[in-house]
């Protein structure tokens, strides 16, 4: 896959996740604008191949902001990042408004949890030669067995994508675990999560702290590095997390033996 002016393939890249936002469920993700830079600084010397920037919290339970709070959230942190590190950055939007202000001001991704349903969307990415990724999400909770759903979703999705034109080297596909799912569909789709190689494009795995690990938000690091060495072994190209000194040492485990 090609982010930016960066090729991905054949390892495990870490995504870090910099929440522009007060009020994202992990509290030591948050880095509003005056500590942003900081935030990237350490994720990248911890071995992040990716900065995911997001300026609304989709967290159970969010009061959604608009566009224009995004935008304020995102100048200054976004423009700061993106002139101090040679690291590709996404931009975590399901706004089109801020998706073309984020890819004009020099962003490379957008990563947009409601899979290019909104419309506009794909057009702004298409227009601005960026990549994207595509998350399965819905408007109703998902009864039963979740894969097949996910696998339709992402499928149709990823043809949009590229009939709107963007190319097919700069898109990849997360099974959107966490959203219109229940916690059993969550681990269900965990577990199948390999499945969705069979579209045929790169994928994306966030479930780092989720609720579907149970009990509390500062206890999941176990889980969420269980869940990382699983990727790396089924060669899934992006895990989304808060920890990434310890999910990049992970994975370097998985690739050495």
């Amino acid at each position: 896959m090609i982010i930016g002016n960066k090729q991905f393939a054949n390892y495990t890249y870490v995504m870090a996740i910099i929440n522009l936002t007060p009020d994202s469920f992990w509290q030591d993700s948050r880095a509003m604008a005056d500590s942003a830079l900081f935030a990237a600084q350490k994720a990248v010397k911890e071995g992040a191949a990716i900065l995911d920037l997001g300026a609304q919290s989709t967290r159970p339970g969010y009061t959604e902001v608009g566009a224009e709070e995004e935008i304020a959230r995102l100048e200054r942190p976004l423009a700061a990042i993106l002139r101090e590190f040679d690291v590709p950055v996404s931009v975590d939007t399901y706004f089109p408004a801020v998706a073309r202000f984020a890819l004009d001001a020099g962003a490379h991704m957008i990563n947009d949890i409601w899979g290019l349903t909104r419309a506009g969307m794909a057009e702004e990415v298409a227009k601005s030669g960026a990549s994207v990724c595509i998350m399965h999400n819905s408007p109703q909770p998902i009864e039963g067995d979740v894969l097949p759903p996910v696998l339709q979703f992402l499928k149709e999705q990823a043809q949009f994508a590229v009939g709107a034109g963007i190319s097919p080297q700069k898109i990849c596909l997360d099974g959107g675990i966490g959203f219109a799912k229940s916690r059993q569909g969550n681990l269900d789709l965990l577990n199948g999560y390999a499945r969705l190689k069979e579209l045929g494009y790169p994928l994306l795995l966030g479930c780092s702290r989720k609720s579907l690990f149970g009990g509390r938000v500062e206890d999941r690091l176990p889980q969420t590095l269980a869940a990382t060495r699983a990727a790396a072994r089924d060669g899934i190209l992006f895990v989304r997390v808060h920890d990434v000194k310890a999910n990049v040492e992970e994975i370097k485990k998985v690739y050495e033996n």
